[in-house]
């Protein structure tokens, strides 16, 4: 009788480091300057938790390259979600929005992963309670692919292509202590004796 045994778990490795990160987001600030022409109307919303991170370092560096400070703010689309009857409940994060507001204006949303589109939907929807935009453009730093819904980026740092069975982990300095971004197996963790990096909070599972 044959015993079946299923492929050990594959620890995370880094596919990006800081020095990476930080060309990334001057990468993708230069983009923006050049494909909003200057970036006169351009409003920055972070999608928390780590989108609103990269968020502010986008507006750091479109200040050094235009000398201007870009509207910058933040949205909670923990409401929107249409996972909420599946998943415990998750806290409340705050929602906010520059004073010049966001009617007229090309939002770009910022975020870590890119993966099914899910959540890019929720923020369109909760935008949607805001204002109104002329448009709405989206940054990430990493598209995993697998996608769910019609969504696509605007800005992306890395293309990615990963399995359903692999998970991507953001680490950026502001909440972990350190940039990183880490593909692993789903289910190292549960499967395995051996300890991912210490860290201050779960690990994010974007969608």
């Amino acid at each position: 009788m044959t015993t079946h045994h299923e492929p050990t778990p594959r620890p995370p490795h880094q596919v990006l480091d800081g020095t990476d990160i930080a060309r990334v987001v001057t990468r993708i600030a230069h983009e923006i300057v050049e494909r909003a022409k200057g970036a006169e109307d351009v409003v920055l919303l972070g999608i928390h938790t780590r989108g609103v991170h990269l968020a502010r370092r986008l507006h750091g560096r479109l200040a050094q390259i235009t000398g201007r400070e870009i509207p910058l703010g933040s949205l909670d689309i923990t409401m929107y979600r249409d996972d909420l009857r599946l998943k415990p409940a998750r806290a409340l994060e705050h929602t906010e929005i520059p004073p010049g507001g966001i009617d007229g204006k090309l939002v770009i949303l910022v975020d870590d992963v890119l993966f099914s589109g899910r959540t890019i939907r929720a923020a369109l929807d909760a935008l949607s309670d805001i204002g109104r935009p002329r448009a709405v453009q989206l940054a990430v730093l990493v598209d995993r692919g697998h996608r769910e819904l019609p969504i696509r980026a605007d800005y992306v740092g890395k293309n990615l292509p990963t399995s359903l069975r692999e998970a991507v982990q953001v680490r950026l300095a502001d909440r972990d202590g350190v940039d990183a971004v880490l593909v692993g197996d789903r289910d190292f963790a549960q499967r395995s004796s051996q300890a991912l990096a210490p860290q201050s909070s779960e690990p994010h599972l974007p969608e």
